[in-house]
């Protein structure tokens, strides 16, 4: 809060959406060009009661979670066509916690959405054209089972994290 003119004002801190990057299991993996889909949207039933006409009645139920689509240039680091890959070959599907942090531009830390338990649902290789001059960007989509949203001023994720991650590569639920 701030005082202008006498009258207590709310300031904010809005930050750009173009500083951020994408942790797994709270390391850099990779730097990303785009990332879409955080979203949640509970599930909800509309009921009326009779002889209430003037409202209605919501019940909630499950939260449903968008997929994210991350995009980045195409590079030699094949790490996440070898984590689709092991589900196209039949292994464990391995789930991971994937941290998007939005930094301002003083390089601090203003919001980390950490997507539990996340999977890839999809991979797609750029299109390439004979005379096309821009870069050659791949796209991972990924399902996750949760989400937790931090907001902070100071460190990364490993410090909104530490110490709370299983080996099972889960949050505690007390997260």
């Amino acid at each position: 809060m701030t005082t202008k003119n006498g009258k207590e004002t709310q300031s904010h801190n809005y930050v750009t959406a173009n500083r951020f990057y994408v942790e797994m299991e709270s390391t850099i993996t990779a730097s990303f060009s785009e990332c879409s889909g955080v979203a949640v949207k509970i599930k909800r039933d509309t009921y009326t009661e009779g002889g209430v006409n003037e409202q209605q009645r919501i019940i909630l139920g499950q939260a449903e979670f968008s997929d994210v689509t991350l995009k980045r240039g195409i590079t030699n680091d094949l790490v996440f066509w070898q984590w689709v890959n092991n589900i196209l070959q039949g292994k464990k599907a391995q789930r991971r916690n994937i941290n998007i942090l939005l930094f301002n531009q003083a390089g601090e830390t203003m919001q980390c959405w950490t997507l539990i338990g996340a999977i890839p649902v999809g991979w797609k290789a750029p299109a390439l054209q004979a005379n096309a001059t821009s870069l050659a960007i791949e796209e991972l989509t990924l399902s996750y089972e949760g989400l937790k949203i931090n907001g902070t001023k100071a460190g990364g994720a490993e410090e909104l994290t530490k110490g709370r991650m299983p080996k099972s590569g889960y949050f505690a639920s007390s997260f």
